[in-house]
């Protein structure tokens, strides 16, 4: 059984403040923020740089909005950034005949497991509310003009160890036939990756975390960690 450390230290209060998300192309800002909102962030700045481009201040939920924490920026990849990002590809090969192994490598774990390189996890107090974000996520996936095919959703169970929680994912909309685990007992994960956000050593597509905690539970996923 894994075991927490504990804090022996006290300091003064402190909150995780921000995070910084880049969009693939300047075309393609109001379509990336316009995904952060259907995932329920709340947009409160849409300033327009002189290159025509957007940037975005989104917050988790609106009681972050005049605060300095729980903060997600959104522009576009950078150019020095965009330049370096074609010389690895170009020095990988990738997408020709002669591509470095390791490209298939990695993108085959990632294809695995969502967690195994650099994502962004969000709590949200309200399994309904994950359970209807991602069931429009899936209708945009298969129908929407601009989200068409651009979405790959995954979902993780709890690891089995508490009947009501079993119950409800047993009758949930996106887990009653999830055959997947997470690492950890007494939550839920949802993860989307797409390509409208660009992030990795590849420049390719950013993963999204949305994590549900059952209440009550004294041990869950997000506070001790499994391997089942």
């Amino acid at each position: 059984m894994a075991t927490a450390l504990q804090d022996t230290q006290s300091a003064a209060a402190r909150s995780l403040g921000h995070v910084a998300l880049h969009y693939q192309t300047p075309e393609q800002g109001p379509l990336a923020a316009r995904l952060l909102t259907m995932l329920g962030f709340v947009e409160t700045q849409d300033l327009t740089l002189p290159d025509g481009a957007h940037f975005y201040r989104f917050v988790v939920d609106p009681r972050h909005q005049g605060r300095g924490d729980g903060i997600i920026y959104l522009s576009v990849v950078p150019e020095a950034q965009r330049k370096l990002v074609a010389a690895v590809r170009d020095a990988l090969k990738i997408g020709t005949a002669d591509e470095h192994p390791a490209v298939g490598e990695m993108r085959g774990h990632l294809a695995r497991d969502p967690e195994y390189s650099f994502h962004i996890g969000t709590l949200l107090e309200s399994l309904e509310e994950l359970e209807e974000r991602f069931l429009a996520l899936e209708e945009a996936n298969r129908s929407d003009p601009e989200l068409k095919g651009r979405l790959k959703i995954t979902y993780n169970r709890a690891l089995k160890s508490d009947p009501e929680i079993e119950a409800r994912l047993n009758a949930s909309p996106i887990y009653g036939k999830v055959d997947r685990f997470a690492y950890g007992r007494n939550g839920v994960q949802a993860f989307v990756e797409t390509d409208i956000l660009a992030s990795g050593t590849l420049g390719e597509s950013t993963f999204l975390e949305f994590d549900y905690v059952f209440p009550d539970r004294q041990s869950h996923v997000l506070s001790i960690v499994e391997w089942a």
